[in-house]
């Protein structure tokens, strides 16, 4: 009995341990299982959607000139918006055409004294050569006599010779310190000369005007499919517009000019 007693505290005793081990076994062995599942998962796995996203969307800039469109399409140019600029090229060259008609309508002698009509007189002081109005201040007395007063006195010599030779037909008295100029009245063979000065200058600056205008054309054609037709009709119209503009401003000036001269 006791014999019988001692092998079953035996076989109590190492029951547990072997439970024990096997145990451990299986986790070691599903551990192992689990960890070769993973590192073959990780190896098969696509990237990280965050990372893939960053990379696609990556390839959707290339310095701000090309794009793609939503359907992965081709890439397809960006064509800058050359409207404002060319408008406002046109416009300064027409500009800039009415302001140089205005500076040789105001050389033309007319039958009135005018504070303008010396201001192209070139004379030359002290080796330098100067326009007459950044030497003297010139004002009108009345309709027909002009003043001109140097900045300085000593100039005023300079000054009469640099008016009596200029094609005016003017011829200044020296008054103290001053020039007086009478302006004499038109004959009527000087009215026709200036008249058709007056048509010339005004031929001249509508040609001006039409090659800023033509100039402005091009450039849009140039840019060709790149830029919306409809974009393209409505830039031509405003082009013509302002040509339209100028031209009427050029006329206006011309025959207000004709009118002063008529008038003698």
């Amino acid at each position: 009995m006791a014999l019988y007693l001692r092998r079953a505290m035996r076989l109590r005793n190492t029951i547990p341990t072997t439970v024990y081990l096997r145990t451990q076994t299986c986790t070691i062995s599903h551990f192992l299982v689990s960890h070769n599942h993973q590192t073959f998962d990780s190896q098969n796995r696509p990237p990280f959607p965050s990372f893939a996203l960053l990379r696609d969307s990556r390839r959707g800039f290339a310095k701000g000139k090309t794009s793609k469109d939503d359907s992965g399409g081709s890439t397809m140019e960006l064509a800058p918006n050359i409207g404002p600029s060319v408008k406002e090229s046109a416009s300064s060259q027409m500009d800039a055409a009415i302001v140089a008609l205005s500076r040789e309508l105001a050389k033309l002698r007319t039958g009135r004294a005018s504070a303008g009509m010396l201001d192209h007189i070139i004379l030359e002081t002290e080796g330098v050569k100067m326009q007459l109005n950044h030497l003297a201040v010139v004002s009108v007395i009345d309709s027909k006599t002009l003043s001109v007063n140097p900045y300085d006195p000593n100039t005023v010599k300079a000054l009469e010779r640099a008016i009596v030779s200029s094609p005016l037909g003017l011829n200044p008295k020296v008054d103290g310190e001053r020039l007086i100029a009478a302006v004499p009245p038109l004959t009527k063979e000087h009215m026709q000369a200036m008249c058709k000065v007056v048509a010339k200058s005004s031929e001249d600056v509508k040609q001006s005007i039409r090659r800023a205008r033509q100039k402005a054309l091009d450039t849009i054609k140039k840019a060709g499919s790149s830029f919306p037709k409809d974009e393209a009709k409505r830039l031509e119209k405003e082009i013509d517009e302002l040509t339209k503009k100028f031209v009427k401003s050029a006329d206006e000036l011309c025959k207000a000019k004709e009118k002063e001269i008529a008038q003698g």
